[in-house]
């Protein structure tokens, strides 16, 4: 490594202010700072001062998602050689798995950095590694059988109309991963709905053994056939038709675990998101009009991306809440709206994803009341003692 970084201080003149290169200084110290931390420390003013920072903060939050993101290479090939009727080993899985995650992969990073290196070279400013995450996150949260050329597409609408519209990293108003797949939700609903998507191959019908629909558990709930949910243990697990990155919610827990105990995620958010899913769960359960109010309050937290968006979504420092009151209102007002949305409206079964970002919309609006609260409560008890000094 020192021998790396000796090169990339020889070469650093040549990308600094009079250099031969010297337009290229953003991409060069984008590079720079993917390989290496930052060596740039304050000097004058007050600041505050903290080990971590933005790259160690993204670091933190891609461990966080290789649990999912292992057991979804895995359940991705276990999907495929079920409906086909194959026995397969889990190293065969994984590798079937691997193979076809790897190209969604990079193809959203070299989509998403591109546009970002792009947008740097123009503004004349840093790159940031905030899509170091988020081109993660797009490939987790889309079905394995996605074309490439759809993928590219929704990445630079989340990058370009959801990011740098907006000022880049840290400025945006929605999370630009749920933004691509909601992109992708009502631009081409046929490759984001339904019972074919869900597992690689089931498009085409080739070799497809019979029994076997490639059906989500919220798509059966859609459709009235909670009779044929898999079972709790299942869906808990995770071995069931789904997201890349969502059906496991084991694997999702270990990620919130490492998110909490760092300090990078919210647990007051998690907690709150959950909590709102359960009072919506129980006043369905004491409705119950239908079958899909009858189901469990507890089922909606295994099924689609209810714990995925609580851990990895909802927690997203830039679009969520700020306040810390306004945490617990911001989770549980996306946990009740998620739930309301998969049952009353069965043409978006999937409710996380507009949930999730229709409280990114008022999220500010929470804190804003919050705030002003808070200086109005402050007011009123320094009022007295103001009135006191006065006399």
């Amino acid at each position: 490594m020192n021998s790396l970084r000796n090169k990339i201080d020889k070469l650093k003149p040549h990308f600094s202010e009079g250099g031969k290169f010297a337009k290229l200084r953003s991409v060069f110290e984008g590079f720079e700072s993917f390989m290496f931390v930052p060596d740039k420390v304050t000097h004058t003013g007050s600041h505050i001062r903290d080990s971590i920072d933005l790259k160690r903060t993204m670091t933190v939050v891609i461990i966080a998602l290789v649990p999912a993101l292992l057991f979804g290479v895995f359940n991705a090939g276990l999907q495929h050689f079920r409906s086909i009727g194959a026995d397969a080993t889990v190293l065969r899985c994984f590798g079937f798995g691997f193979l076809k995650l790897l190209p969604l992969i990079i193809v959203s990073y070299v989509t998403g950095l591109g546009i970002e290196f792009i947008a740097a070279q123009i503004r004349g400013h840093e790159i940031n590694e905030g899509f170091l995450v988020t081109g993660l996150l797009i490939p987790l949260i889309m079905p394995i059988d996605v074309p490439l050329w759809m993928l590219a597409l929704a990445t630079a609408f989340a990058v370009i109309l959801g990011k740098e519209v907006f000022g880049g990293t840290g400025m945006n108003i929605f999370n630009p991963a749920l933004l691509a797949r909601a992109f992708l939700f009502f631009s081409y609903p046929g490759w984001m709905t339904g019972d074919q998507v869900w597992t690689e191959g089931l498009r085409n019908g080739k070799n497809i053994i019979d029994g076997f629909s490639g059906a989500t558990p919220l798509s059966l709930c859609a459709a009235g056939e909670t009779a044929k949910l898999p079972s709790f243990m299942d869906m808990f697990t995770g071995t069931i038709p789904g997201s890349i990155g969502e059906t496991s919610v084991i694997a999702i827990l270990l990620g919130a675990l490492i998110l909490i105990i760092t300090g990078i995620g919210s647990w007051k958010i998690i907690v709150s998101v959950f909590a709102g899913g359960l009072a919506m769960g129980l006043f369905l359960n004491a409705v119950s009009v239908n079958a899909y109010m009858e189901l469990p309050f507890y089922y909606h937290f295994v099924m689609g991306g209810f714990a995925f968006g609580a851990v990895f979504m909802a927690t997203d420092p830039v679009t969520g809440a700020q306040t810390e009151k306004g945490k617990w209102i911001y989770g549980f007002l996306i946990g009740f709206l998620s739930i309301l949305l998969r049952v009353l409206n069965p043409a978006y079964p999937e409710g996380m994803m507009l949930a999730i970002l229709l409280m990114n919309l008022f999220a500010p609006l929470i804190d804003y009341f919050i705030i002003g609260s808070s200086i109005k409560r402050r007011l009123k008890r320094a009022k007295p003692a103001l009135n006191l000094h006065a006399k």
